[in-house]
């Protein structure tokens, strides 16, 4: 009897334990800085899971936005060689090459100084497990920009507060080692709708705002991507053509891709993409972006 009853107390502790194992989720990953360059932060199991081949373009061929390539291209060098930088908001017009950049920047930037420089994205639903990354990134001995493309907050989300306090607040502040790019269509993250419902049903609106707005301003850069004109539009179709060697002439180029973009109601660095690999698979010629 009494050996059943023991059985039967062990049988319980294992249902036990194995319930509580269950609850807990799956351990924290492993994670190898040696496997790739890029990461996606997959917050279940705290595992940065290694990008293979980026989905990026070189950044010879993202053209219009030279001064802002320039001033992103900079401050991501000065972070890479240890000196000070800004985290930055790139934000403005749809397809005019935001994340595009971003990637494409660090990648120039890593391989022309053979420094460790990493990137790691983070989804915009994973944004409250910003403070558990940051925990990993600041022991990780590498320089890592976090990357979220198409941020921006919806009423009632209360998911910025993580974000205004891994970006410049907390005890800690921002690790050292660590710096933030965001991209959006909003200056300020919000929909305008939302700041002047604040404003209108606060105690005091300018507080109601200042604390949304406050989000954006611990974002040291702004860089603002505009509607790209008819000779900024060529310009990247002509980059494109020639780096994919796709032969066709530059008049009947033109006048394909000008007719591509009013079918498409407007003009991008997405839109030129768009007809290029359109074009290539008509001329049956592979595209790669390595």
């Amino acid at each position: 009897m009494s050996g059943d009853f023991n059985t039967l107390i062990l049988t319980e502790i294992r249902r036990l334990a194995d319930a509580l194992e269950r609850l807990a989720g799956p351990p924290p990953a492993v994670n190898d800085w040696n496997a790739a360059d890029c990461f996606v932060w997959v917050p279940v199991n705290q595992r940065l899971q290694p990008v293979p081949r980026p989905n990026r373009v070189a950044l010879t061929l993202i053209r219009g936005v030279d001064h802002v390539r320039d001033i992103l291209h900079e401050n991501t060098l000065r972070f890479a060689e240890g000196f000070a930088a800004n985290n930055v908001l790139l934000w403005g017009a749809r397809g005019m090459g935001k994340s595009s950049l971003v990637k494409a920047v660090h990648e120039d930037v890593r391989a022309a100084t053979g420094i460790s420089l990493k990137l790691v994205e983070v989804h915009r639903e994973d944004i409250a497990s910003l403070p558990a990354l940051l925990d990993i990134l600041k022991v990780s001995g590498q320089r890592v920009i976090v990357f979220c493309d198409d941020l921006s907050f919806d009423h009632d989300d209360t998911a910025y507060k993580s974000l205004k306090a891994a970006l410049d607040g907390g005890i800690e502040g921002r690790p050292d080692n660590v710096l933030f790019y965001a991209t959006s269509n909003r200056r300020h993250l919000l929909p305008r709708h939302m700041m002047e419902n604040e404003q209108s049903t606060a105690i005091n609106p300018s507080e109601a705002v200042e604390e949304k707005v406050s989000l954006s301003d611990r974002f040291g850069l702004w860089l603002g991507f505009h509607k790209c004109s008819q000779d900024d539009y060529l310009k990247m179709i002509d980059g494109y053509a020639e780096h994919f060697e796709l032969g066709l002439g530059q008049e009947t180029l033109h006048h394909e891709a000008l007719e591509w973009a009013t079918t498409r109601g407007g003009r991008s660095g997405r839109v030129a993409w768009q007809y290029i690999q359109d074009l290539a698979g008509r001329l049956r010629k592979p595209l790669s972006r390595d």
